[in-house]
């Protein structure tokens, strides 16, 4: 049978959408850490956006506004390094030097609960021969990898915190285009969508800064009178877990917990009943509340969207979990979601709750 003119046009045209599909997401898997750090730089600007519309509201320019704000973000990040970061560079230093003789006791006392339990023991690894002439080598190609890798994450914060910039000081054109990208029966969603989605991240990171800090100040002073060493290396960990949701603080408690067992099991099971309190406490009364207001985000939501942030984008996606999570419920809640019935869907949830 013969093909018609139109079917080969028809044809034509799909095996090209085909080919701009695979390529389009060829692309996008290639500069997929660049759209991740664009992502984050989005989520910044739009919290760094607040205190600068408070500005705008009380008559300054957005340009002076944002210069306000951007300007004291980094004063407050140079303050907080030159009072930290010395005793936290200073800290590590000591962990580091130490960590042979923590191995070795944790081994030490190891070896001995599975001795009592007539389990096999560890062995120690023989300390290996100094490095021969041929080892050298390797080593310095390594540093230089290093070093190289070291240059472009130094650029990398410097473009990242110009992305943040442009974003800040000037954003309605990239509002405009992103309203362009919807039809004019669907603008108006867009921008509730938008709207709802800033304000989730807001409390986002407003809920982060408020916790974090509670939590690394008693982290600091619990570990500060059980004479743990390195309290400013825990405590600064502890502030930046919070921003992966419940994993990030168990990750943080895993150090301090092997150096106090290294110290004494009772010290061991001290640091370790406190994490654990600490984190029920914040994590379960403390931070609901202070996000209940603002993102309205149910917890198995926000878990469910870290397993799958990592998986997709690994380390990176843990960061952007939860404001993805904010802007796919804000979009869904715009764009899909139908009115309903409050009761009605409460009288739903009691059938499937309780069997009826």
């Amino acid at each position: 049978m013969m093909r018609t003119t139109a079917e080969y046009k028809s044809l034509s045209r799909l095996l090209f959408l085909a080919a701009g599909l695979f390529v389009a997401i060829w692309f996008a898997w290639q500069v997929l850490s660049v759209l991740l750090l664009v992502f984050f730089a989005i989520v910044i600007a739009i919290v760094l956006n607040a205190p600068v519309t408070w500005l705008q509201q009380r008559k300054f320019s957005r340009s002076a506004a944002s210069l306000i704000v951007f300007l004291g973000l980094l004063f407050v990040f140079g303050l907080v390094g030159w009072m930290i970061i010395p005793k936290i560079v200073s800290q590590v230093k000591v962990l580091l030097n130490n960590l042979p003789d923590y191995i070795d006791k944790l081994t030490n006392y190891i070896n001995g609960w599975l001795g009592d339990m007539g389990i096999s023991t560890f062995k120690k690894e023989a300390v290996p021969a100094a490095p021969t002439q041929n080892q050298v080598m390797p080593v310095l190609g390594a540093v230089g990898k290093f070093s190289m890798e070291l240059f472009q994450n130094i650029l990398t914060v410097v473009f990242f915190f110009c992305l943040v910039a442009y974003m800040l000081f000037n954003p309605a054109p990239l509002l405009e285009l992103y309203l362009a990208c919807f039809p004019e029966d669907k603008k108006e969603k867009a921008a509730t969508a938008f709207s709802n989605a800033s304000t989730m991240t807001i409390g986002w990171m407003a809920s982060n800064i408020i916790a974090g800090t509670l939590r690394a100040t008693l982290v600091w002073i619990f570990l500060y009178f059980m004479d743990i060493p390195g309290v400013w290396v825990f405590a600064a960990i502890t502030f930046f877990a919070e921003l992966i949701p419940k994993i990030g603080f168990y990750l943080m408690a895993l150090p301090p917990v092997l150096v106090a067992f290294s110290i004494s099991p009772a010290k061991g099971l001290w640091v370790c009943g406190f994490l654990i309190a600490l984190d029920e406490l914040i994590g379960d009364f403390i931070i609901p509340r202070i996000r209940a207001k603002t993102m309205k985000i149910h917890p198995v939501s926000t878990l469910v969207m870290l397993l799958i942030s990592m998986a997709a984008f690994g380390v990176m996606g843990a960061f952007i979990s939860t404001p993805l999570t904010a802007f796919v419920k804000a979009f869904y809640e715009a764009f899909f979601q139908k009115k309903h019935d409050e009761k009605e869907t409460a009288g739903y949830i009691d059938k499937m709750l309780f069997r009826k």
